[in-house]
């Protein structure tokens, strides 16, 4: 499908995903881990595991325990459906020149000479000198 001359828009490469059993099965079983995660987070907020009273805080280290396994798992719930479920695809994008970046007009991009007379070359010394110098 590449082309030496893609144009903006493109599709440069495509790969199916792979769409594996194993993958399927293993997000399932995260996500029941999940459910899992977040009732005992909710649990433990409804029954103010996380205000100090006789365990000495340790009701807050659990929930910062629950919350944190929350997300790690939900990243790898998230990092497994991408890798295995979702096309590897590359769009050709438009390459941005460099004197775009730099706010010059385009007209302006190449530059001016020295040899285009000497009235060019006093307004280039006169802007280096006095930068709100007019033309």
């Amino acid at each position: 499908m590449s082309s030496s001359g893609s144009t903006y828009g493109d599709i440069h490469r495509y790969e199916p995903p792979r769409e594996s059993t194993a993958a399927a099965i293993a997000i399932v079983l995260l996500t029941f881990v999940q459910i899992v995660f977040v009732a005992m987070f909710v649990y433990g907020l409804s029954e103010n595991w996380g205000i100090a009273g006789t365990d000495g805080g340790t009701g807050n280290t659990v929930l910062g325990f629950l919350l944190t396994a929350i997300f790690v798992n939900l990243g790898f719930i998230l990092l497994l459906y991408r890798k295995e479920f979702l096309p590897d695809v590359m769009i050709v994008k438009k390459r941005r020149r460099k004197w775009e970046d730099l706010y010059v007009r385009e007209e302006d991009a190449d530059g001016a000479s020295l040899a285009d007379g000497t009235s060019g070359f006093w307004d280039t010394v006169k802007r280096a000198v006095y930068p709100y110098y007019k033309r």
